[in-house]
């Protein structure tokens, strides 16, 4: 099987082939550097993202926030039933951990708000 991916590493935007055989991949090839091979062997075995959203805070604005780190794409919707419950009470400030634990990944505040 073939799967055709653009890399979103670096701007370049690579236009990747990813030749997978039972699930694994065995080859890449259009990448421009190492970091575009990571990604197709990753996308295709074990996808991740890195959330980005909002919370609304105790007076009614947002606070946008993200994971420190990637989280499994699998998850991300359960994810997304445990961060729209959160209610942030400001002061707060960018790097504040709203959630300790969303499925391995702190999730933080990306602006500071007062």
């Amino acid at each position: 099987m073939e799967r055709q991916l653009t890399c979103i590493v670096c701007p370049m935007g690579c236009a990747l082939s990813v030749q997978l055989e039972d699930g694994k991949v065995v080859n890449v090839s259009g990448n421009t550097c190492p970091r575009g091979k990571i990604y197709a062997e990753n996308e295709c075995t074990h996808p991740v993202r890195t959330v980005t959203t909002t919370v609304r805070t105790a007076c009614g604005q947002m606070l946008p926030v993200k994971t420190l780190k990637p989280i499994a794409k699998e998850q991300v919707k359960k994810a997304m039933e445990i961060i729209n419950k959160a209610v942030v009470v400001l002061p707060i400030s960018v790097g504040d951990v709203i959630i300790e634990d969303v499925f391995g990944s702190p999730l933080v505040a990306a602006k500071s708000m007062g």
